[in-house]
């Protein structure tokens, strides 16, 4: 996925979580985040951002606020990316062969999902999840407790229990992590339900992405692991 008429600017400080206030050519500007999540380690004032310039006349922010460097590595923190690229890897066959259905936002029960495949001889429902924390080159998810989370998660298990297939993908928006875990420390339920789910029979997997000032493709696979302890 590309986008247009990007440039870099200064971040000043968030008002709020769907504000920020970058210094763009000189001058504090009010930009559009699009990402709610917390980002307290990403958004420190005077780190480089890049936003894009959208110059709609019926928004009161003319820019969106879609990467963020953290140090030597470029994070993309665009909430509605994750989804993009991973419809690209699907229409590009780079995940299952044989598509003949790619349906977004689907309902099953009580839950929407992001996407609803279809192969010759298989049904599937799919949860994106794009992930911006990183420490120590892990990738964790999520920077805050999410209960929604954990509903897709125990929804994906009844998928599986009435012969659907289902995944869970998580979208890491940089590159140079080794693994993905979940944020224990930051809501135990999410870890253990994403346990149960791939107990359960839940395909949970993990992938990075190539990302530059306009741009972001999911790259490779990383492992995932679920327990600490796997990791010694």
């Amino acid at each position: 996925m590309k986008y247009e008429n990007t440039m870099e600017g200064i971040f000043l400080e968030r008002p709020n979580r769907f504000i920020a206030v970058i210094e763009i050519g000189g001058r504090p500007e009010r930009c559009h985040v699009k990402n709610t999540g917390r980002c307290r380690e990403l958004l420190i004032p005077g780190v480089k951002v890049i936003v894009q310039f959208c110059g709609n006349p019926a928004r009161k922010t003319e820019y969106d606020l879609i990467a963020v460097w953290k140090g030597r590595t470029l994070i993309n923190m665009d909430s509605q990316a994750p989804n993009r690229v991973v419809y690209e890897m699907l229409q590009e066959g780079r995940l299952l062969e044989k598509i003949s259905l790619i349906k977004p936002e689907k309902v099953f029960r009580h839950s929407r999902f992001d996407f609803y495949v279809e192969t010759e001889n298989r049904k599937i429902y799919m949860e994106v999840k794009g992930v911006t924390l990183e420490e120590k080159r892990n990738a964790y998810f999520p920077d805050a407790p999410t209960e929604r989370g954990v509903k897709h998660l125990n929804e994906l298990r009844e998928c599986v229990r009435e012969g659907y297939e289902a995944y869970v993908i998580f979208v890491v928006q940089m590159k140079g992590i080794q693994c993905f875990l979940p944020n224990r420390r930051t809501h135990p339920a999410f870890a253990d339900a994403l346990v149960f789910a791939q107990n359960a029979g839940v395909k949970v997997l993990a992938f990075d992405c190539r990302v530059t000032e306009n741009s972001m493709q999911i790259d490779e696979k990383i492992p995932v692991i679920l327990q600490e302890e796997e990791m010694r």
